[in-house]
């Protein structure tokens, strides 16, 4: 993991990893002590074994990726006011796009969800209104050439 990147997260995206965080290191206790399956089962390696170790290795795998997320996050919070005609991180957006309205919010990487109206600051569409304010358009060329009309912007509480 790069030792630079930030993960931008909303106060829910904050509550989120860390309830995820703390159920993994129950789960982990748990499993340590259920005790560990014998190496061998007669003279061939134990599946059951194997299958634990895997467990294990992903377990403590996404311990240490939610222990580095939750040492390097920044809280999305509402830019200044005189910012809040342009777009940041966490703002909601309603944007017409070959005359039809969409709307989403702005995030970082970890709470995208497209279906649910969560786009990255990291996907084209998302780092491309980034600055931008009402009224301007945006072309984004991913792969289809597709032009954002700024209809509102609107900074809800995170």
């Amino acid at each position: 993991m790069p030792d630079s990147k930030k993960y931008y997260l909303t106060k829910e995206g904050l509550r989120s990893v860390g309830k995820e965080y703390r159920k993994l290191l129950k789960l982990r206790k748990l499993k340590s002590k259920e005790g560990v399956p014998s190496v061998l089962h007669s003279e061939e390696l134990n599946a059951e074994f194997v299958a634990f170790r895997e467990d294990i290795d992903l377990l403590e795998s996404r311990i240490e990726e939610l222990e580095y997320i939750l040492k390097n996050f920044e809280l999305i919070k509402p830019p200044p006011r005189k910012e809040r005609d342009k777009i940041h991180l966490g703002a909601q957006v309603k944007v017409s796009v070959d005359g039809q309205e969409d709307e989403f919010i702005i995030v970082g990487t970890l709470e995208a969800n497209p279906s649910l109206g969560k786009i990255s600051n990291e996907s084209p569409v998302g780092r491309a209104l980034l600055g931008h304010k009402v009224g301007e358009e945006v072309t984004v060329s991913s792969p289809i050439k597709t032009t954002y009309k700024i209809k509102k912007i609107k900074y809800l509480f995170l």
